[in-house]
């Protein structure tokens, strides 16, 4: 499986983000999107999603499921942890799972570290349980492709290494991940694309 971008653009509220933008990522493989606040790193996350229609250029996904598209192919994680505060930490995944798919809720939730947790209402959980548990999403319902628009944020250093794991788990079944970050992921043989500075 392999996802090829060929000259993209994007343009967000009149403004041209990125042009000419091409790259390819094979499965098995890490794409780590560099480059300053501005850049085009979420757009670009959001244009591999389909929820930001490219300027120009071609997205395609070659060896994927040809009746879907590339969006329902992949798990996009953003910046904001999506929860209803007033359900439980299961009902919250539960949610998720009955919107993407068929998935496993007690497997996820234990992959990250919150099946003790299951029961109490997502008001209570801090910041990094919240993030843990949107990363819940990726373990519970099977996608070939993981964007991750700063995953790290909010993850103490034991919750990082976690992550990194399940990352590496993913990549070991050909999976494939693109990343947008300003730090490390802990993944070793990552490759780099670098957006440039806004203009």
């Amino acid at each position: 499986m392999r996802l090829l971008a060929s000259e993209l653009a994007c343009i967000r509220g009149g403004r041209q983000v990125f042009h000419n933008l091409s790259f390819t990522l094979a499965a098995g493989n890490t794409l780590v999107v560099t480059g300053p606040n501005g850049a085009g790193k979420s757009s670009l996350l959001r244009l591999v999603a389909g929820l930001v229609h490219p300027a120009a250029g071609r997205l395609a996904l070659e060896g994927g499921n040809s009746e879907l598209s590339i969006g329902e192919q992949a798990h996009y994680l953003g910046h904001q942890d999506a929860l209803k505060t007033a359900l439980s930490v299961q009902e919250n995944l539960a949610f998720w799972v009955g919107f993407l798919g068929a998935g496993k809720v007690g497997a996820a939730l234990a992959a990250v570290g919150l099946d003790a947790l299951a029961a109490l209402p997502g008001l209570y959980l801090s910041a990094g349980q919240r993030r843990r548990l949107s990363l819940a999403r990726l373990v519970a319902v099977e996608r070939p492709i993981w964007l991750l628009d700063e995953p790290t944020s909010a993850l103490d250093v034991a919750a990082q290494g976690l992550l990194a794991d399940l990352m590496r788990t993913h990549l070991t079944g050909g999976g494939l991940i693109l990343a947008a970050t300003h730090g490390p992921l802990g993944l070793e043989a990552a490759q780099e694309l670098k957006l440039g500075a806004t203009r």
